[in-house]
């Protein structure tokens, strides 16, 4: 199945999408900041991401520009 990067301060929604996509077969892994998410979407392969706009550190269009400026076509639902 697909390994889902989310991209969310809140912990009880990131437990919420977690818990509904890995029940479904799919891996989560969870970040809660720009910074660190823009950083684990270069250093690791993801099918999705996930992506909460309103962040600290980073916002998301921010995370978002990153992404995409490194030339990386990962899909993003915000």
């Amino acid at each position: 199945m697909a390994r889902i990067l989310i991209v969310e301060d809140e912990d009880r929604i990131v437990s919420f999408l977690a818990k509904g996509l890995e029940a479904h077969g799919h891996t989560t892994m969870a970040v809660g900041d720009g910074v660190t998410a823009a950083a684990v979407a270069r250093d690791t392969e993801f099918d999705l991401m996930i992506l909460d706009l309103g962040l600290p550190g980073k916002d998301g269009f921010a995370v978002l520009e990153e992404v995409r400026a490194r030339g990386e076509r990962l899909p993003v639902v915000i």
